[in-house]
């Protein structure tokens, strides 16, 4: 059905990496979203109410939650595709993930609810009246949810959206929510068992651990996350496509929210070429970047020998240096700077974030392997850390 309303209200819509599109992807979602979870609520609210079921009228309001989540969810998108304005250049893009943060909150708060109601019902129990409509209703919503995660699910990961993937997760722990609330109340109507309050208990508490996992999703980028290796993969190979470039590093990505990104990176190109030319090629390239990539490029480039037989023969023998310590370790930026008393080897080293062994440590044991053999030769070493593993 959304596949079909967004045919039919969403121009262009096969095209979303434009924010355009995302944005109308996110509204129509969110509408469709409050439409489906009020008419739930509505039915298990009746439900509840006349089987006097703590469990049926909790999961009610949970989806009456979900309505608000949605909401929060439509808000979020109309308000992350405004413009850049002076006060934020960069534009809004992130408010997306802070409202897919307020819908994990919301999926905690309705969690931590549920579990303190179900405990008083545990306690203060009341046999549930059930009929043939009352079970045919949690089935219906169980269908309901399961189709809400699948599209919340398929169109978050097709436009890259963690506010839609965490209201799909929040979806998902809906139909395990009515499933344990169907089955106690099946129980319930065979054996004559009240385990109600059991049952709300075991759904608020998977409630709170999507909540959670949710919460963790949409943090993540809020604080600043590594860039999908895919996208860097994306940047090497146009990077490296051209011939006045040998190597790339410092590759930074900065998001501002989807279809807000800004590529730093150093590009090392022959020191002996023209200026003129090499700058031409790093301006071509930042275009083809921003271009396929719809992202800001900002590049430096970084000279380097390509053609001292002393300076290549030191790379190789540093960069065999390194592979003997651990081939996880990299290095970039070398050059030798001669001296009247002494020779600086100056280079970079990209250490991985969780190594085992301290920065100090590592540069320690180079400085070491390079001195043995050249006991005039200084080393500056500068420590980078990796940003793909």
């Amino acid at each position: 059905m959304v596949t079909l309303l967004a045919k039919l209200f969403i121009r262009d819509h096969e095209n979303v990496t434009d924010p355009g599109i995302r944005q109308a992807y996110g509204i129509l979602c969110g509408i469709v979203g409050i439409c489906f979870n009020l008419i739930l609520f509505t039915t298990k609210a009746l439900a509840g109410l006349f089987s006097h079921s703590i469990a049926i009228t909790a999961d009610a309001f949970n989806n009456l939650s979900d309505a608000a989540s949605s909401i929060i969810t439509l808000v979020g998108f109309r308000m992350a595709g405004q413009k850049p304005d002076s006060d934020h250049p960069f534009g809004h893009g992130r408010i997306e993930y802070i409202s897919g943060l307020l819908v994990s909150i919301l999926i905690v708060l309705m969690g931590f609810e549920l579990v303190k109601s179900s405990v008083s019902k545990i306690f203060h129990p009341e046999a549930p009246d059930y009929s043939p409509v009352i079970i045919g209703i949690l089935v219906f919503s169980i269908v309901v949810k399961c189709y809400m995660s699948l599209y919340n699910r398929r169109i978050g990961t097709r436009i890259s959206s963690v506010a839609m993937k965490a209201t799909a997760i929040d979806s998902l722990s809906d139909v395990v929510a009515t499933t344990v609330v169907l089955i106690g109340t099946i129980v319930s109507a065979a054996s004559g068992i009240i385990i109600d309050g059991y049952c709300g208990v075991l759904v608020g508490m998977f409630i709170l651990y999507s909540g959670f996992v949710a919460a963790k999703d949409t943090i993540s980028p809020l604080l600043g996350q590594p860039p999908e290796p895919e996208l860097v993969q994306q940047i090497n190979d146009i990077v490296l496509s051209y011939d006045n470039v040998i190597g790339i590093h410092d590759l930074i990505v900065h998001n501002y929210g989807p279809g807000r990104t800004l590529i730093s990176l150093h590009a090392e190109v022959p020191a002996d070429g023209n200026i003129i030319t090499l700058h031409d090629t790093i301006d071509t390239i930042e275009h083809e970047l921003r271009r396929k990539l719809n992202c800001n490029a900002v590049i430096h480039m970084d000279p380097v020998s390509t053609s001292d037989p002393e300076t290549l023969s030191l790379k190789a023998e540093v960069s065999g240096y390194l592979d003997q310590i651990d081939p996880k370790l990299s290095m970039h930026d070398f050059r030798i700077v001669k001296g009247p008393t002494h020779t600086n080897v100056i280079f970079d080293i990209v250490i991985p974030y969780d190594y085992p062994v301290s920065d100090q440590e590592v540069m320690d044991s180079i400085t070491k392997r390079i001195q043995t053999s050249h006991p005039d030769f200084f080393t500056v070493i500068e420590v980078d850390k990796a940003v793909v593993q």
